[in-house]
């Protein structure tokens, strides 16, 4: 998701990038907030994290091919896959987001070890400080990759192209990350 930030800016602006990030923020401080109020429902539907687990393998690797096709493919300058849609740039940041299965076990292992380390009290202002924390956490980050990302294609001149392949290859990394942890760590 950061480097698809980093894409956006280059390709079509810094505002666009940034309707973007905000769209995965909001999504994350969701799955953040399900994480510290329902960890008895996330345990009682474990199978369908698993299931989005496995989509999103899927999902990685049809990304991954469709970028490196696209790099080969591409003898001018063309917007990166991911962003040849019409889809609002925030829309596209809840989406991506959302099919992230790996965040709701992050947030609710994360909480788990705060609560029980008595370093994150059990009441509402300190989760809702929390969840606003990790939303700014995400935008700060998302921020690095936008703005530094756009500054070092730009002094390398970096083509689209290159810029697909890249992508091809992280897609391809996070597809056979994700496959790893379905297949040896399918809960954690």
């Amino acid at each position: 998701m950061s480097f698809t930030a980093t894409q956006i800016c280059i390709q079509e602006g810094v505002r666009k990038a940034w309707q973007y990030a905000v769209g995965v923020a909001l999504v994350e401080m969701i799955y953040l907030r399900l994480a510290l109020r329902g960890m008895d429902w996330v345990v009682r539907h474990k199978t369908l994290f698993i299931a989005l687990g496995w989509i999103t393998v899927v999902m990685f690797l049809v990304l991954g091919i469709l970028a490196f096709v696209t790099a080969r493919k591409q003898s001018q300058e063309k917007k990166a896959v991911l962003l040849s849609n019409r889809l609002h740039r925030f829309v596209l940041g809840l989406m991506m987001s959302a099919l992230n299965p790996v965040q709701i076990p992050f947030w609710f292992l994360w909480t788990s070890t705060l609560i029980q380390t008595n370093v994150l009290q059990v009441a509402s202002l300190p989760f809702d400080l929390f969840t606003i924390g990790a939303g700014l956490g995400t935008i700060t980050g998302l921020a690095v990759y936008i703005h530094g990302g756009n500054w070092l294609v730009a002094r390398h001149q970096t083509s689209n192209k290159t810029l697909n392949q890249i992508m091809g290859i992280i897609f391809m990394l996070t597809a056979l990350i994700q496959l790893y942890r379905m297949l040896f760590k399918p809960w954690i």
